[in-house]
């Protein structure tokens, strides 16, 4: 339609062909005859995803206590009955969660650490500087929150996130500790203080991200991606063979 001085003019894409009235007419009878589209019918295997993504949102915003599985399965735009066929109880959901967003993620990085064949070094700097990245700048950041502040309420999940999420992630990073001492690429150390001195600023720096980063405003956050580099960095200077401190002689 092309509008000239106020005036609407129709015109065909056809060269030579015009729109009549009648044309119009039969064009919008055969429109408004026509059967409505049928509504999009989303598959069933995506429910448990929609389901996991809706209780990570409300989990983080609510908390895990405070939120009920109505409100889960609202958000996914399902009815509570469908909820039930997927996650019998609330603490089955949060274990879903967790399994998916955390257990499935370490699982992959400790095959790929496996086949690694670089310096530990480097292979270490990989690890935190991309895993624990993407997990920031991801909903699962809200996880450890979760488990932090309630999970002292609920020992069910205490005890599985100590299974599938504590206990590979410290295997994990004390592998590849091991392998660099064993290298001679990193001096001796206490692999279990070491372990829980690179993993815990960055546990602390998704609780920031979902406590006072939420209310803080942008410009007193600190850049959390330069802040895991730098923390890799600082730890790695310690761990390095070269930076043991020379023994002095004694005269």
């Amino acid at each position: 339609m092309l509008l000239y001085g106020g005036m609407a003019c129709l015109t065909h894409p056809l060269p030579g062909r015009y729109i009549t009235d009648r044309s119009v007419i039969m064009s919008i009878s055969s429109l408004s005859t026509a059967p409505p589209p049928a509504p999009r019918q989303r598959r069933k295997e995506a429910r448990p995803q929609e389901l996991i993504d809706a209780a990570l949102e409300l989990f983080a915003e609510k908390g895990f206590a405070a939120t009920r599985s109505e409100e889960v399965a609202a958000r996914a735009g399902v009815a509570k009955g469908t909820l039930y066929l997927y996650y019998p109880s609330k603490e089955e959901l949060l274990k879903a969660v967790i399994s998916q967003r955390l257990s499935s993620e370490i699982a992959a990085v400790a095959e790929y650490a496996a086949r690694y064949e670089s310096s530990s070094a480097s292979l270490l700097t990989e690890v935190f500087t991309q895993w624990w990245s993407r997990v920031f700048d991801s909903p699962t950041s809200a996880v450890f929150k979760l488990v932090i502040t309630e999970v002292r309420n609920f020992p069910e999940i205490a005890d599985f996130y100590r299974r599938e999420v504590v206990e590979p992630a410290t295997q994990l990073v004390s592998g590849i500790l091991e392998r660099g001492v064993k290298r001679g690429e990193f001096r001796s150390i206490d692999v279990p203080s070491a372990v829980l001195s690179l993993v815990f600023p960055m546990v602390m720096l998704c609780l920031h991200k979902h406590s006072l980063g939420a209310c803080a405003p942008a410009v007193e956050m600190v850049d959390p991606h330069a802040f895991i580099r730098q923390h890799v960095q600082l730890v790695l200077h310690g761990l390095m063979a070269d930076a043991a401190p020379t023994p002095r002689s004694r005269t």
